[in-house]
């Protein structure tokens, strides 16, 4: 009888161990398939023929974001600071193949049109990034 508890108790034991191992295998899994890969793929500064009223030197810079899960996407961040870790931020997630850049920006008073190769415009009213944000 004793020699049967053993038995089931090694058995488990091994359950016990194979679990704990399936469960950490699987967060690690999940952490890499999930974690964020981020690309700069287009940076430039404010034109010097450009002003606003908050006095800052302005940048924009696209990032390419890629995970294993939800695929590619990108966020433009126009700001004052120059590392780009901080400013005004959209969201583009595009849903077609192929390449996705920055061809044109022209920089107003008003704010700054981006033009992508894929033909699509964004514009950013200078009031969303000055002042710090």
């Amino acid at each position: 009888m004793a020699a049967a508890g053993a038995r089931w108790g090694r058995r488990l034991g091994l359950l016990a161990l194979g679990a704990v191992a399936g469960i950490a295998l699987t967060a690690s899994l999940f952490a890499v398939a999930t974690w964020p890969r981020s690309t700069l793929v287009h940076r430039e500064d404010q034109p010097s023929t450009v002003r606003y009223q908050d006095g800052y030197e302005h940048h924009l810079g696209l990032y390419r974001e890629r995970t294993l899960l939800h695929g590619t996407s990108y966020h433009l961040v126009i700001g004052s600071d120059p590392s780009l870790s901080y400013g005004h931020m959209v969201d583009i997630t595009p849903t077609f193949g192929g390449t996705f850049a920055v061809r044109t920006s022209e920089w107003t008073a008003a704010g700054v049109r981006v033009r992508f190769t894929t033909g699509h415009e964004l514009f950013v009213p200078a009031s969303a990034f000055i002042g710090g944000r």
